[in-house]
């Protein structure tokens, strides 16, 4: 008996670390997250589940921390996952173009960095598709922005498919405060369409999983599974 309640005890400690160490993973090391939307297309499509990489952009407390751990600040040109500023409870994912300092502006769809073109052949997208889906404004503010100085202590995020991106050019500045991490790489990727990722409560998340199950061979996208995300 008294090695019973031993063993027990041990399967409750070893269960209890666990626990703790995924509660720590997830809140200071990496996050899964899933694409919602096609704002970051044709970089991450709809379906694709990342890694975020929570650890990068984490507070450091002294010099030597910053010397030996691989951890920075944002930089222009990283994927971020972040709370959204008009409501904290949801995550956005968009890339960062302006960092705080930065004077910013859209000119004819081209971007410029205190005056200096930047190049984002590499991965912007234009789908021509109209502009009143979020009822944001017109074809004009898309293509045209600024030029506005980015306040300290916070980035300004556009998606990667310009023509259909919910993004700072609309609802403003992300606080640092407010990022969460660095997009990492994509895990898996299934074909979806927004409808299905988005089914609400219990009764959807029990739909997508039959769904998924019934399809999930013939939807994977396998050849973007463990894609860097750049």
């Amino acid at each position: 008996m008294p090695g019973e309640k031993s063993l027990a005890r041990e399967y409750l400690e070893a269960l209890l670390i666990a626990v703790v160490f995924a509660t720590f993973a997830r809140t200071f090391v990496v996050q899964a997250f899933k694409i919602p939307s096609g704002s970051m297309e044709k970089n991450l499509l709809i379906g694709d589940h990342i890694l975020v990489n929570k650890f990068v952009f984490g507070p450091r407390i002294s010099r030597l921390e910053e010397s030996l751990l691989p951890m920075r600040p944002v930089h222009r040109g990283d994927v971020v996952v972040f709370k959204f500023p008009d409501d904290p409870t949801r995550d956005f994912i968009k890339r960062c173009v302006g960092e705080p300092g930065d004077t910013l502006r859209l000119d004819g769809r081209e971007l410029y960095v205190n005056d200096r073109h930047v190049d984002e052949r590499a991965y912007t997208f234009y789908s021509e598709e109209p502009a009143g889906r979020f009822g944001l404004g017109s074809r004009r503010l898309r293509q045209s922005f600024g030029p506005t100085t980015i306040p300290a202590a916070r980035y300004f995020c556009m998606g990667d498919n310009r023509d259909n991106s919910n993004d700072s050019r609309f609802w403003g500045t992300v606080p640092a405060a407010y990022v969460k991490g660095r997009a990492l790489l994509v895990y898996w990727s299934v074909e979806s369409d927004q409808e299905w990722v988005e089914w609400p409560g219990w009764m959807g998340r029990w739909r997508q999983m039959k769904d998924l199950a019934t399809h999930f061979f013939s939807r994977t996208r396998w050849a973007r599974t463990f894609r860097i995300v750049r």
